[in-house]
């Protein structure tokens, strides 16, 4: 159940190749694209409960639980320590870009920006839904663009002033932190995950909830903009996900099978006798002879091309 193709991790993996890599282009996306910023800039990582929705959702997620569960190879060891050491990239460049994210306010209009937030959310929402609605979207990159283009102040407003401003950072370090979290408890768990979680509805649920994150984030009347809806249609989604019962049914239904086999030849082998000549093993030894005999006089007979060629079957 837990090998999925997914269309995030599929995606990336035919570009980068190799399971830390794609691991690394997963967790790393949002810092690349401009999501993070946005996110900042919308005011999305004010309170505790939206650091861990966007640690989960944006960071996390299900394209960071199928790279881990269906394309990583090695020990638990090995895995957290790849893990670990994209901690030790990710989490300094997210404060790099937290810590100079607001000098773009005397550049960008961030009320406009805003929106453009929200709807960089729900691209990646639908692309992480289905890969066909995807192929039609622009990339969140494509989309942060176009909404800094389209932010931008009037040319005699303008005022850039690079100043560091560490109020950001703690909050957005911390949802970076959360993914990674998130990324090594996946790892630490994966043999008791890998067979029991449904990646596939774990993705859709996901998609559900960063739908609903956007929707909060672009401020849609009716959906509450304090309340943790996306978090809490993230942990119904692993609820439903997640079976532990199947992998152990399998292996029992295997262990049932194997036992009947053994019961089968023990039963065969203590028969003896007269009754081994009209036991199973025998009628197939028999039924296997006289194919053998039958295909001798095929091949002697049957087979053989004719001398004349006006004899030859039209198939020869």
């Amino acid at each position: 159940m837990s090998v999925s193709q997914h269309p995030v991790a599929l995606r990336l993996e035919q570009q980068v190749g190799g399971a830390t890599k794609l691991l690394a282009t997963v967790m790393g996306l949002p810092l690349v694209d401009g999501i993070l910023p946005a996110l900042i800039i919308a005011g999305a990582l004010q309170s505790p409960t939206d650091i861990v929705e966007a640690g989960l959702l944006i960071f996390g997620g299900s394209a960071t639980m199928a790279v881990i569960l269906a394309e990583m190879d090695g020990t638990r060891r090995e895995q957290v320590l790849s893990i670990l050491l994209l901690a030790a990239i990710l989490l300094p460049v997210a404060a790099l870009e937290a810590a100079f994210v607001m000098t773009l306010e005397g550049v960008l209009n961030f009320g406009m920006f805003h929106r453009f937030a929200g709807i960089v959310i729900l691209a990646i929402a639908a692309k992480t839904a289905s890969s066909k609605v995807g192929e039609y979207l622009p990339s969140p990159g494509a989309i942060i663009a176009l909404g800094l283009v389209a932010s931008l102040k009037n040319p005699s407003n303008m005022e850039l002033v690079v100043t560091p401003d560490l109020t950001n950072v703690p909050n957005a370090v911390a949802a970076v932190g959360v993914g990674i979290a998130f990324a090594l408890a996946v790892a630490l768990l994966a043999p008791r995950l890998r067979g029991a979680v449904d990646i596939d509805l774990f993705r859709f649920g996901s998609s559900v909830a960063l739908g609903m994150l956007a929707l909060s984030v672009l401020g849609v009347p009716g959906v509450p903009k304090d309340a943790p809806i996306a978090l809490v249609t993230l942990g119904v989604t692993a609820l439903f996900a997640f079976d532990p019962t199947s992998d152990s049914t399998l292996v029992a239904d295997a262990t049932d099978v194997s036992e009947r086999s053994d019961a089968d030849a023990a039963a065969a082998v203590t028969d003896g006798g007269d009754d081994a000549e009209h036991s199973p093993n025998a009628e197939s030894s028999d039924a296997a002879d006289d194919f053998d005999e039958a295909d001798d006089s095929a091949t002697e007979d049957d087979y053989l091309y004719p001398e004349d060629e006006d004899a030859r079957a039209p198939w020869l």
